[in-house]
């Protein structure tokens, strides 16, 4: 049990059944009546996002989740297969539970994966990694009409906007939250 007041980010509450993971929240002294904590909830299973309104200093329920640091070895089909980087033990995580992260995985990468009573139930991914542009147009000088982007594919198979000086095999930065090119990898 926690209370409201204890929220953090990132922190998996058990609302009736259901676990929803915290994404924002903010104290909220109105001008009458009593301290209120706004949030933003996602739904650990569905992805659904919700707001919710607490009353400060209610009481709720944290679930017991085990972050793991896991390296990904490869996708066998029917998931992706985790290792567990101190036990050695392996998991099959399904694809829906993965979700957007399998765009920056690549094999033999560590990310942390939350588990609650031994199931997985989502993926935390570094913010930013580094991936390898594998296909892109060259960039005509002067050609503005796009904001000075472009489309290119990384070696994940994600495509992103990256400038116009950007070629085919140069390392990329991309930023896992947004999708968003962050800058190139001098090497």
């Amino acid at each position: 049990m926690a209370s409201t007041n204890d929220l953090k980010n990132g922190m998996v509450l058990d609302l009736d059944g259901q676990l929803w993971q915290v994404l924002w929240f903010q104290h909220h002294k109105p001008g009458k009546g009593n301290t209120v904590v706004r949030s933003k909830l996602k739904n650990v299973l569905t992805g659904k996002i919700v707001d919710k309104t607490f009353n400060s200093d209610t009481k709720v329920d944290t679930a017991n989740v085990d972050r793991r640091d896991m390296q990904y070895l490869y996708h066998d089909g029917s998931g992706f297969v985790f290792m567990d980087t101190t036990t050695y033990d392996q998991i099959t995580i399904p694809d829906d539970v993965v979700g957007e992260a399998k765009d920056y995985l690549l094999e033999e990468q560590t990310a942390q994966v939350a588990l609650h009573e031994e199931n997985p139930l989502f993926i935390e991914m570094p913010a930013s990694v580094e991936l390898e542009i594998t296909y892109t147009e060259p960039g005509l000088q002067g050609d503005r009409s796009t904001g000075g982007t472009k489309p290119a594919t990384l070696q994940t198979g994600k495509e992103v906007q990256v400038p116009l000086f950007i070629e085919q095999g140069e390392l990329v930065r991309v930023d896992t939250r947004t999708g968003e090119y962050l800058g190139r990898v001098n090497n």
